[in-house]
């Protein structure tokens, strides 16, 4: 399978660090620490994502070298690309990240919800 980098638009997104960075492991057995191509230590970060809907999800991401980041902080991944993968019949997509940057220091501000344009929840006491 030919593996195509599919780059993901984070601009609507608000993405927080959930736990700090660690070095990839090629296996758990050995605790043999996966390298890119170019023999640099991969880093996994675990993001909590979520989308101008409030909707979220845990993923983790991949890079290197290693992210100056902690957990708790919001981050920007720069040039956040996605990768189709398949083995033994099961398949998921990867994430790598070129670098990461805190988002206080980029200036960035989270974009507006639609929560403000919903009708307002009603309760039985409201009836």
């Amino acid at each position: 399978m030919r593996t195509i980098p599919i780059p993901v638009d984070v601009s609507k997104l608000q993405i927080t660090c959930v736990k700090p960075p660690k070095p990839r492991l090629v296996s758990r057995e050995t605790g043999e620490i996966k390298r890119d191509k170019d023999g640099n230590v991969m880093y996994e970060l675990t993001l909590l994502i979520e989308d101008e809907f409030n909707r979220m999800e845990l993923v983790k991401v991949t890079t290197t070298p290693e992210p100056q980041v902690t957990a708790g902080e919001e981050v920007i991944p720069v040039n956040l690309v996605g990768y189709v993968w398949e083995q033994a019949g099961r398949w998921g997509i990867a994430y790598r990240a070129a670098s990461f940057l805190p988002a206080a220091s980029a200036g960035y501000s989270r974009p507006a919800t639609p929560a403000a344009s919903v009708a307002p929840v009603r309760t039985g006491a409201d009836l």
